[in-house]
């Protein structure tokens, strides 16, 4: 984002990228309401079960994906006008986030009926504005401090939340939301870093140095090759080591739960997702029954165990199985008959659908990622490319999982043991 010559100037000291300058826009852009609620928001949702440094926040990731494209910005020459208009779309692109970031991503869209991108549009297009402060005034919003800085509100939504069945600004797209963007390079190094695990750790110096512009697409230079190809195999890696970890998503179908199963659900879950992870704990607890409990056990990290796991499954069961990832409530009465049938009460059995068609999120075609040989573009992960395999290499080798609370997990294994994945 271009930065003001006059006026405050501030510096952040980040563990990943250094010295961030932040000035005009961008500082009054953090300091808003809505962006310091995610100081709240843990990054990587309940890894720190896990992987106990991972208690980095939305905030940080948010003012690292600034940093980024505003390092973007400059090696593509871009303007000053698009220059700030990606690095407030860096800045603002998490706003939405419920608590403990994906983890509740899925039931926000049932309950509400989309994720958390149309959350943030509504925040930089004024449709949500900030709590009037305690004198009574009520602070300028996200979409007046854009206007009074020469950025259009709507030129930022749309790079964040695109309107359905067109791409405004491909190239400017591209940098927050592609195969290899701002929002991945930060959260690869920043995940790897507070996790400890090393897999994440690639040449973002190189990305940024040999990142170009051609067509209206991001490519690379040809020296850039090989951190093109690093980039490739961290994602990979750190998606099956931490972000699909089995005891990590144990912990999130337990908070999932919680916030389905809840008094009132769908109707009362609505005001949840505004919340911060702690407000969010402290919510469950007041609704008591099984939110409680659940939210009880993750504190005292009295986890559910995975008692089955289906590494393939048949065309007509995973026929079934992607049924119940389309209707949560089926998929709610299908666990509790699965319950039933170890003689437990509703909650005690829990199904993990996301590796049954894990894939990345839109944007993420790696076909479409060139590389420069000369004067041609090259497309390293188009077959019959050795890379292509690792491209589309699914997060997890789970299709399904079945996790159980603890003192059920015995019977479970001799149930499952036997029968395997048998649906009610």
């Amino acid at each position: 984002m271009a930065r003001a010559r006059t006026g405050p100037r501030k510096s952040i000291f980040d563990p990943v990228h250094g010295v961030i300058g932040f000035s005009g826009l961008s500082l009054a852009l953090i300091g808003q309401g809505a962006f310091q609620r995610l100081w709240g928001i843990r990054q990587t949702g309940f890894a720190h079960l896990v992987f106990p440094g991972a208690n980095h926040t939305r905030l940080e990731h948010s003012l690292g994906v600034y940093a980024v494209a505003s390092a973007m910005a400059e090696t593509l020459d871009l303007s000053a006008e698009d220059a700030a208009l990606v690095g407030a779309g860096g800045l603002l692109h998490d706003l939405g986030h419920p608590p403990f970031s994906h983890t509740l991503e899925a039931t926000m869209r049932e309950v509400l009926g989309h994720g958390h991108e149309r959350v943030s549009r509504s925040w930089i297009i004024g449709e949500r504005t900030g709590d009037p402060v305690p004198d009574g005034r009520r602070p300028r919003s996200i979409p007046e401090l854009l206007e009074a800085n020469g950025v259009s509100p709507a030129a930022v939504a749309d790079l964040v939340d695109p309107p359905p069945g067109r791409e405004p600004r491909p190239l400017l797209r591209a940098m927050l939301h592609g195969a290899i963007d701002a929002d991945r390079i930060d959260y690869l190094q920043r995940d790897a870093h507070y996790t400890g695990v090393a897999h994440g750790a690639i040449d973002a110096a190189r990305l940024l140095d040999t990142v170009r512009a051609r067509g209206g697409r991001l490519v690379f230079a040809e020296k850039g090759r090989s951190a093109v190809e690093g980039f490739l195999v961290g994602r990979a890696l750190m998606y099956s080591s931490v972000y699909y970890h089995k005891t990590v998503r144990a912990a999130e179908v337990m908070a999932q739960a919680a916030v389905e199963r809840g008094p009132g659900f769908p109707e009362a879950a609505a005001e949840l997702f505004g919340r911060t992870d702690g407000e969010l704990l402290v919510e469950l607890r007041r609704r008591g029954g099984l939110p409680e409990r659940l939210v009880r056990m993750l504190l005292e990290r009295d986890l559910y165990k995975r008692a089955y796991a289906a590494r393939s499954v048949g065309p007509a069961l995973r026929d079934r199985l992607r049924r119940l990832a389309l209707r949560p409530s089926l998929r709610r009465e299908t666990e509790d008959a699965l319950a039933a049938r170890l003689g437990a009460p509703p909650g005690t059995v829990l199904l993990d659908l996301t590796g049954l068609d894990a894939r990345e999120p839109a944007g993420s075609d790696w076909s479409e990622v060139g590389v420069l040989e000369g004067d041609r573009l090259a497309h390293p992960f188009r077959p019959p490319s050795v890379w292509r395999a690792l491209a589309l290499r699914p997060p997890t080798l789970w299709a399904a999982s079945v996790y159980v609370a603890p003192r059920y997990r015995a019977a479970a294994e001799r149930w499952f043991g036997r029968s395997g994945l048998r649906l009610p």
